[in-house]
């Protein structure tokens, strides 16, 4: 499957933290993230990571144009708490398009971590065959 990652700044020790507690489940699947988050993410963990562009330059939109084209199965997004921090443009536009596209997504740990134990499981094999009837 494919995931991508998206943390904002305040965000990104956390999201390092979590994909090192699901190494094991990442490295069996294709990941993408914007750049800075692929490399700290890689640095910290080990994992084969696709780096984009940075969120700044076009990394968000990147990942937001794959989920508008269903490129991606699963989403995990640690947004930061306060609204006037984030830049909610972008990620909302993104999750509307996760929405249109049935792409799971997770914006906080919790749900990240119970989307990673189904994809573990085999939960998410669905989307093999959402993708493939569009």
């Amino acid at each position: 499957m494919k995931i991508a990652i998206m943390a904002e700044d305040t965000k990104k020790e956390l999201m390092a933290q979590f994909c090192s507690a699901y190494c094991g489940i990442l490295s069996k699947h294709d990941i993408c993230a914007t750049s800075a988050l692929a490399r700290y993410i890689s640095d910290y963990t080990g994992l084969n990571v696709e780096a984009l562009l940075s969120g700044r330059q076009g990394g968000r939109e990147q990942i937001s144009q794959r989920a508008a084209y269903n490129e991606i199965d699963l989403l995990i997004m640690f947004r930061d708490s306060f609204p006037d921090r984030s830049d909610g443009q972008d990620i909302n536009e993104c999750l509307r398009f996760c929405d249109y596209n049935n792409i799971p997504y997770a914006t906080n740990i919790g749900t990240a971590e119970a989307l990673i134990i189904a994809l573990d499981r085999g939960d998410l094999n669905w989307r093999i065959f959402d993708k493939s009837r569009r």
